[in-house]
């Protein structure tokens, strides 16, 4: 007989043991998208409660699409494009707080912020709210803040971090001096008080951006020479993923305030495709996406050894080129889904759905705690100033519907002082127009008709004049 000890192995008690992985039927995918090309390790797809937005490959120039989440199926060939970039774009990021505004990065050297209609539009998105110039080289990484409004980040090859403030155009702060080679990824924390940086020094950094202070670094937290990537998981901890010396990939657990050892070192594979890792703080589960990958795996991060539990692995059999992750606020809690992934083929995009399993329709309090809204809990002046705030939280309990189009205003400061407006005409950059959306079509409408009475005047003149003619050389 075993000995008691050894008769049965104990099994880890966890709410998440059972997570599984599905995709959606065929006519749920979004299809006939030709993603980008170009070779960045970025996720080339953002989602939220509204939209999916996927980077695509266009002549001359770059450009994303932005299709409303329902519309499944076939995308027509000619659907409207968001075109202002003069090279490709690189990243592309929804803000937390504004479900119709995104900000892109491109190889052009500037971010630009757009506001996408509920409605689709007829032509291609060509006008920016603003155009963010400060990088000298191209900018690879957006990223915006969790809890401060109009606060976005950006990162670029020239190895600088800039803090913008969207709502009037502005630099906030420039993180000068502190990565001295390219920088793979930056990510926030919780409340948007701390960075932390990976680069191609092999260094973690994390940093204080408004002390412009590095406060902890560790160098080779993995050994291998090929990329890292670090997020902040809950309790000011930080999670890695990179490459052990034999190129076997590995994912790390570290204290910030015991950078030298890891909590945990697990080895995974010896695949060579840079892991994305994607964390939802409600549930403590890190999914890990390789690009290149035909496989999403998941572990769940808890106080006691061995820290980084894995759960499952979701496989198919097409590698990803690019991966979105919906916020909380976009699921269907009716259906007890903890997370949703938008996966990018090489001309599709399909969703996958990530499922607990319960017997019971209700709703499953413990699946769903209160998650950040989409209201910021500070102004980007309060947040400069020093002033912290946890993320606004709300329930998922009756489901989450979305709020109608807000009008993102950019408000340039000092506009006269810097150049005089041009002629009577208004700024265009200004944007402070409180126009709704059927106040801005009566207006497109009546310019139209005045359009075509001008038209129509101009015609009527032309034809006078021709007569005028034909009768003074008649009477010559």
């Amino acid at each position: 007989l075993c000995p008691p000890a050894m008769s049965r192995r104990v099994v880890r008690q966890s709410k998440f043991r059972h997570v599984f992985g599905q995709p959606v039927k065929a006519d749920q995918m979004y299809e006939d998208i030709r993603v980008s090309k170009v070779t960045c390790d970025s996720s080339f797809c953002a989602v939220n409660p509204k939209f999916v937005a996927i980077i695509v490959e266009s002549g001359g120039g770059g450009a994303f699409i932005v299709l409303p989440l329902a519309k499944t199926g076939r995308v027509d060939k000619n659907h409207p494009l968001v075109t202002g970039h003069t090279a490709p774009v690189l990243d592309i990021d929804w803000c937390p707080h504004n479900d119709n505004v995104i900000a892109s990065a491109s190889e052009d050297t500037t971010v630009m912020v757009w506001q996408i209609p509920d409605y689709v539009p007829v032509r291609n998105i060509t006008e920016p709210v603003v155009t963010l110039e400060g990088h000298s080289k191209r900018v690879s990484i957006i990223s915006w803040h969790p809890t401060a409004r109009n606060v976005l980040l950006s990162a670029g090859c020239d190895n600088l971090v800039i803090l913008w403030n969207v709502g009037t155009g502005e630099m906030l702060l420039a993180l000068e001096d502190m990565h001295t080679d390219l920088i793979y990824n930056v990510g926030w924390n919780r409340n948007g008080s701390l960075l932390v940086t990976t680069c191609k020094d092999k260094k973690v950094r994390v940093i204080d951006p408004r002390k412009q202070q590095i406060i902890a670094e560790k160098t080779k937290p993995h050994d291998g020479t090929r990329p890292i990537r670090a997020i902040f998981v809950a309790d000011g901890k930080i999670f890695t993923t990179g490459f052990s010396k034999m190129s076997e990939r590995q994912l790390g657990l570290w204290d910030l305030n015991n950078f030298e050892e890891p909590i945990a070192l697990q080895e995974m594979d010896t695949s060579n495709g840079v892991l994305l890792p994607f964390y939802d703080a409600d549930s403590s589960i890190v999914y890990l996406c390789g690009k290149g990958d035909s496989s999403i795996r998941y572990f769940e991060i808890t106080d006691e050894a061995p820290y980084v539990h894995y759960l499952n692995t979701y496989s198919s059999k097409e590698p990803q080129r690019g991966m979105g992750f919906m916020p909380k606020r976009g699921l269907d809690v009716s259906k007890c889904e903890i997370a949703r992934f938008f996966k990018l083929h090489e001309r599709k995009c399909e969703p996958i759905v990530m499922t607990v399993p319960r017997k019971s329709d209700l709703f499953q309090d413990d699946l769903y705690p209160d998650t950040p809204g989409p209201e910021p809990a500070l102004e980007a002046d309060e947040w400069l100033s020093g002033k912290d705030a946890e993320p606004i939280l709300i329930s998922l309990r009756e489901g989450y519907v979305p709020v109608k189009n807000r009008e993102l205003k950019v408000v340039k400061k000092n506009i006269l002082d810097s150049k005089p407006p041009p002629g009577p005409r208004r700024s265009h950059s200004t944007c402070d127009s409180d126009f709704s959306q059927p106040g801005l079509e009566e207006v497109l409408e009546e310019i139209r008709a005045l359009k075509e009475m001008v038209q129509a005047q101009e015609k009527r003149i032309s034809d006078l004049e021709n007569k005028l003619c034909q009768f003074t050389n008649g009477t010559d």
